[in-house]
């Protein structure tokens, strides 16, 4: 078949532009706060955009009945490979809004740029992905394969709801041969993040009278040795060229006592690790194992500190010779973009996707400013590039 020119995937993000701009302020003007607000009209707002484009659309839902997830499918060649364009409709809070230029829901527009909470993660992502798959749903038969569109609701509550109900369902697709995320960000194409792992440590003392004349071991005291020599180790270095990034431990709450008139008998830790290929899971389980061991022996009258490990997500690196890397990074730069391959610091869905065995990269997306911050903002001038750059990709990975 003969492969997209890089001058119609920019005739065709030029065509859809003002569509997108559209979509993502209709997007933006409903508030989909994750844990806040009802996702119900933000789903039905691009469940109305995908059908009046004749695409059809399913609902996932979790455990209890709630919305996590809206996808959508184009089927060109059923025995073709499966890619997954994912972008998150939920957002992060929207902070102090009297400190914003412009009310977080306002998607107004102001020399080249569009404001409002979510316009860059990821609205406008999801607005890009659900215009491609428009565009191939109008040519299906030069389809090599699948197109789907996931749009999760529970991503920014740390969840992840629509992405563990799609890739998990036992009645799901079978075959999923990567995933681009539609995180924002034109410098970088990221290919890779550190790994997670997250621990709930609690420390034992025992409980008294802090009036007491007698001493009683302090959970407190105890738990503030363990927090000190955590933060004294030395960690492995980088892995090299191929993973620059160190791991990294980091004590992120304290929880224990109450008033004070009693002793602590209990203090909880919570622990972040960031993993890397020279500071694996399993060294990183050992390390707080062995510090644990350590404090309990110099604590002989308490009892033995426990680890509940919470989260678990590999570090991971697309290498040079994956498919869906070079497609991404070859695009991008066919349409006169010069993003470099990253390797993120923060953990995200690519690293769970890693865990499943699906390769993922896990950003490229608009020029933006504000993520997560007062007045986030994207500018509009960078879409078509975008749009092109994805479309291109796509092109390569169904037509190698």
């Amino acid at each position: 078949m003969t492969r997209q020119t890089v001058a119609e995937a920019l005739k065709f993000a030029a065509d859809d532009r003002d569509s997108v701009i559209a979509l993502t302020h209709d997007l933006v003007r409903l508030p989909s706060r994750g844990g806040i607000d009802s996702y119900g009209p933000v789903l039905e707002c691009m469940e109305a955009w995908l059908h009046g484009h004749g695409l059809p659309t399913r609902r996932l839902t979790g455990t209890g009945g709630e919305p996590v997830a809206l996808v959508s499918e184009v089927v060109g060649d059923p025995a073709g490979p499966r890619y997954v364009l994912d972008a998150c409709l939920d957002t992060a809070p929207f902070g102090d809004e009297t400190a914003w230029s412009r009310p977080p829901t306002s998607g107004d527009v102001a020399g080249g740029w569009m404001y409002g909470r979510g316009t860059s993660d990821s609205k406008v992502g999801a607005a890009i992905f659900a215009h491609l798959a428009a565009r191939w749903n109008t040519n299906v038969g030069a389809l090599g394969g699948s197109l789907v569109l996931l749009f999760d609701v529970d991503e920014h509550t740390g969840g992840f709801g629509g992405a563990k109900a799609f890739f998990e369902d036992p009645q799901g697709p079978q075959r999923v041969d990567g995933v681009m995320i539609g995180y924002p960000g034109i410098d970088h194409v990221v290919i890779g993040g550190r790994g997670v792992l997250r621990a709930r440590i609690s420390v034992h003392g025992v409980a008294a009278h802090s009036g007491s004349r007698s001493a009683s071991p302090s959970a407190i005291a105890k738990a503030a040795q363990l927090v000190s020599a955590l933060h004294a180790l030395d960690l492995p270095a980088t892995a090299g060229e191929a993973f620059p990034l160190p791991g990294k431990l980091t004590v992120t709450a304290i929880t224990g006592g109450q008033g004070y008139s009693t002793i602590p008998d209990l203090c909880v830790l919570n622990v972040d690790i960031r993993l890397t290929p020279a500071f694996t899971q399993r060294q990183a389980a050992e390390v707080l194992q062995a510090q644990a061991v350590a404090i309990d022996t110099a604590w002989p009258q308490t009892r033995s500190t426990s680890i509940d490990f919470t989260t678990r997500w590999p570090e991971y690196a697309l290498p040079a010779a994956s498919a869906l890397r070079a497609a991404l990074l070859d695009a991008a730069h066919a349409v006169r973009l010069a993003p470099t391959a990253k390797i993120a610091g923060p953990s995200n869905i690519g690293n769970y996707l890693a865990g499943l065995g699906i390769p993922a990269t896990a950003g490229f997306g608009v020029d933006h400013a504000g993520l997560h911050a007062t007045d986030e903002r994207i500018r509009l001038d960078t879409i078509e590039p975008v749009q092109a750059a994805y479309h291109l990709a796509l092109d390569a990975l169904f037509r190698p």
